[in-house]
């Protein structure tokens, strides 16, 4: 009787702890969506579609660069800082931390030196764009910052310090952003957004070490690392081991939305064209927001449910995730596709030639964000390897079908396939997932989504799609999909106490969210 108690009280531990982190990292990563956006939106304005084009090369090959240079070890330091957090062993989570930085460090100057010789190469020899050179060698400037921003998150993420990955999120935003408009109005164009961009991952890492020095670093101070040589080298081999997936995933990842399509898009047709599809996909990821929250506070969250070996908890978990996400990310993309033109309008009419292309990717999106929870849950499993290799197999469908179809129907060709692959990784994976943990997802809440969802994409459907009616759309989708969601049965108790949680940090408007969450609780199933 006492166990059973007390695994009662772990579950409403843990799932309070993947809540308070996903609403946290939800606020985190909205911010670095948004700030994204901004940025993009803003330099597509400044720059114009040729301008935007050559951004849009150099922007996936920083992600590349970023990704490999920093070996896949923030998500492995928050494996690893998390477990041995769980199990008290203080020595371990420093010398960790201590490893990772050094690995990173190392990787981040060499790779900067290879894509900067690598810059003339690329920008002529492979898209034939000379003008793209400097873009391209200043790339290389931003790896060694953006590194060790990484490991730092990494090491907050593994202790459950959402917030403070929030704010070095909101430095690197805000330095970025102000940086790059200044610069690009300077004059120095193209270069002045890159430049921007290491100006952001500069305060970003000093915010960073801040905050570590005054937290985790206290904590650790009177911890005494005595090890050897031997030793450190079996801690980068257990960080590398887990890591390696997660760089040909993450590198995948990048491929299957930026690099393919827009290097494909680059490749046979003109700058103005990559312009055009390189504002189609930022907007298309907005929804990620949703998912990269619930991934990235359901990773320690699983791994220590699998380490505690209770699979009830985890089926907790996997049902609740997925529902979590289905619920937000749908009726945005529904609301994406509808509304395309009056959003591309805003940054410019030039880049309605991108709206069908937008109207595509708004679904395919949809299917990568219930993948990016799979991802989470089979690498809270202990199988990184499996996302990665169903990732690298939808890679490979993408660039196959980019290649046959962007000379047939241009960046709407490119958007198809990306859609088709995000269909293929989303539906493997999560199948692999629900047989791996033995858990069958309860179909009737997601009829439930999609019945609301069509409620609310009906009201879309009447609105002329204009800008006032997207501003219209916007402040009533929140009301009618919440009022459709009851009325089809869909709205839950978890989720009342989701809302009562994230009213207790809105500070003066803690009270007005909690007379909804009330309201709302007479609805709940």
């Amino acid at each position: 009787m006492v166990r059973f108690v007390y695994r009662d009280s772990l579950r409403r531990n843990m799932t309070t702890k993947i809540a308070r982190g996903s609403i946290i990292m939800l606020f985190g990563a909205f911010i670095f969506r948004m700030g994204g956006a901004i940025y993009r939106f803003v330099m597509a304005y400044l720059l114009g579609p040729v301008g935007y084009g050559i951004l849009s090369l150099a922007t996936p090959m920083q992600g590349i660069l970023i990704m490999i240079a920093s070996g896949g070890m923030p998500p492995a330091i928050a494996k690893y800082v998390a477990q041995y957090s769980a199990q008290e062993n203080d020595e371990m989570v420093k010398l960790v931390i201590h490893t990772a930085t050094k690995m990173v460090f190392i990787l981040g100057m060499l790779f900067s030196v290879i894509i900067f010789v690598l810059a003339e190469p690329l920008a002529v020899g492979l898209f034939h764009k000379p003008e793209a050179i400097l873009p391209f060698q200043l790339v290389a400037l931003i790896t060694p910052f953006s590194v060790l921003v990484g490991a730092l998150r990494g090491t907050f993420q593994g202790k459950h310090q959402m917030g403070n990955i929030v704010i070095t999120k909101a430095f690197e935003q805000v330095f970025m952003i102000i940086s790059a408009i200044f610069l690009v109005l300077a004059g120095f164009y193209v270069a002045g957004a890159i430049i921007g961009t290491t100006i952001g991952f500069m305060a970003s890492l000093v915010a960073g070490y801040v905050l570590y020095r005054r937290g985790i670093g206290l904590e650790l101070k009177d911890v005494k690392l005595d090890f050897n040589f031997r030793q450190e080298i079996s801690i980068a081999k257990m960080l590398l081991f887990f890591s390696f997936p997660v760089v040909v995933t993450g590198l995948a990842e990048l491929a299957l939305f930026d690099f393919v399509g827009n290097f494909v898009v680059g490749i046979y047709l003109a700058s103005e064209y990559v312009g055009y599809y390189g504002i189609a996909t930022p907007i298309a990821r907005l929804p990620l927001t949703i998912s990269t929250a619930v991934s990235t506070a359901l990773l320690p969250a699983a791994t220590e449910a699998v380490s505690t070996n209770d699979r009830s908890l985890l089926k907790t978990y996997i049902n609740q995730s997925y529902r979590y996400v289905t619920l937000l990310v749908l009726p945005l993309s529904v609301g994406t596709m509808l509304f395309a033109a009056p959003i591309l309008n805003i940054i410019g009419p030039a880049y309605l030639n991108a709206t069908q292309a937008l109207q595509i990717l708004a679904m395919g999106m949809l299917f990568f964000t219930i993948y990016t929870v799979s991802s989470s849950i089979a690498q809270g499993f202990g199988k990184p390897y499996l996302p990665m290799v169903i990732l690298v197999l939808g890679t490979f469908l993408d660039l196959g079908l980019s290649l046959y179809l962007v000379p047939l129907y241009g960046i709407n060709g490119t958007a198809v396939a990306t859609t088709i692959s995000g269909f293929f990784i989303m539906t493997t994976l999560s199948w692999k997932i629900l047989k791996i943990a033995d858990v069958s997802l309860s179909m009737g809440n997601f009829v439930r989504i999609v019945a609301a969802t069509a409620i609310l994409g009906l009201f879309f459907l009447i609105l002329p799609k204009t800008l006032p009616f997207l501003v219209v759309a916007m402040v009533l989708a929140a009301p009618i999909y919440t009022i459709s969601l009851i009325l089809v049965g869909g709205m839950k108790k978890s989720d009342v106490r989701a809302i009562y949680k994230l009213s207790d940090r809105m500070g003066p408007l803690s009270s007005t969210g909690k007379k909804i969450a009330d309201f709302l609780d007479r609805f709940a199933r």
